[in-house]
């Protein structure tokens, strides 16, 4: 074989992957901040709702309000979770096996969340798009529902930007290519 083809796929883990490694904390970190700002602010709410409605003046959209706080929420925490690896596995199999089969399995369970988490970042931007495009809106408060909902396809393209290391990283132990 060619060693100027071999060259830059070794490379590849010292320049690339912590690259997108580091774009995809950073992002991760921010969509965090705002998704604890969300809990925090359905907290607030939520309470001066409550001691509102004791003075019969209730905040109107509240229940709208702390839907959508609580989607961006859950939305933005997910690439947190998983630079955090926090997401649900089962392991009792895998660690029986051969740390190249191991790192196998982590690649291709990698490539498949990758590719699940794709399909909701372009499902949810291909669905914001028809609802800006028809103009719906909540009920109570009139807001529009595309913002949190390209939110949500934003938080499923940082998950997709998390795992792109990960992947290429597990790739290579798998092959035998990096330690």
């Amino acid at each position: 074989m060619n060693r100027a083809f071999q060259g830059p796929r070794h490379r590849l883990p010292d320049t690339m992957i912590p690259l997108l490694d580091r774009i995809g904390q950073q992002l991760s970190r921010v969509l965090f901040w705002v998704a604890g700002a969300s809990i925090v602010a359905m907290m607030l709410l939520t309470c001066a709702d409550v001691v509102l409605r004791y003075l019969r003046r209730p905040i109107p959209g509240t229940y709208e309000l702390v839907c959508f706080l609580g989607a961006l929420a859950v939305g933005f925490a997910m690439a947190h979770t998983s630079v955090q690896r926090g997401h649900v596995s089962v392991s009792v199999l895998t660690r029986l096996l051969p740390p190249r089969m191991q790192a196998g399995v982590a690649c291709t369970t990698g490539l498949l969340s990758f590719v699940f988490f794709a399909l909701i970042g372009w499902q949810s931007h291909r669905y914001a798009g028809q609802l800006l495009a028809s103009g719906e809106v909540s009920l109570t408060l009139q807001l529009p529902f595309y913002p949190f909902v390209y939110g949500i396809g934003l938080s499923a393209w940082a998950v997709c930007l998390v795992l792109l290391p990960r992947i290429l990283e597990t790739a290579g132990k798998a092959v035998g290519r990096w330690s």
